[in-house]
C-alpha cells in the first residue's frame, strides 16, 4: 500500500477543503500538510516518515491532508490565508489540527511523528481518550 491510503488530496474532490475541514471536526483530528511546487520534497519527507507510522496516526484518529500549492483552488487558498493564516512565499507549512477544529500547532519544516504524536498525546481530549 503507497502513501494514498494514509494522505489524503482535496485536488480532486468536489469539497471545497473547508467542508472537508468540517465534516472531520468532533471526529478526526487532521495534518494539513501545504507545499509550494518548488518545495515539494519537504512535504514528500513529511509523508514518508508519517506513513512509516501508519498504526500510530490511525491510534490518534488522525487524517493527513497534503496540498501543492499549484492544485489548490483559489477559494482554498484564500481560506487558508485568512482562517490559517498561510503566506503564500512560505515553502511548507503543517497545520495540527485538533477534534474541535482548532489549530494546535504550525510547522514550517517537516516534523518528527514522535514529536507530533507526543504534542497529540498530551492533549486534553487525547488524555480522556486513552483513559477509555
Amino acid at each position: 500500500m503507497g502513501l494514498t491510503f494514509v494522505m489524503e488530496s482535496v485536488a480532486n474532490q468536489q469539497k471545497s477543503l473547508k467542508a472537508i475541514l468540517t465534516e472531520k471536526k468532533d471526529h478526526r483530528r487532521v495534518l494539513l500538510i501545504y507545499s509550494r511546487d518548488d518545495a515539494q520534497h519537504y512535504s514528500l519527507e513529511q509523508q514518508e516518515a508519517l506513513n512509516e507510522e501508519r498504526a500510530g496516526l490511525d491510534e490518534r484518529d488522525l487524517d493527513v491532508i497534503v496540498l501543492v500549492a499549484s492544485l489548490v483552488m483559489e477559494p482554498d487558498r484564500q481560506f487558508l490565508m485568512h482562517d490559517y493564516k498561510l503566506n503564500p512565499s512560505d515553502n511548507f507549512v503543517a497545520w495540527l489540527i485538533g477534534k474541535d477544529g482548532g489549530v494546535k500547532q504550525t510547522y514550517h519544516k517537516p516534523i518528527d511523528v514522535k514529536e507530533l504524536f507526543r504534542t497529540i498525546d498530551s492533549m486534553p481530549m487525547r488524555k480522556q481518550e486513552s483513559k477509555q
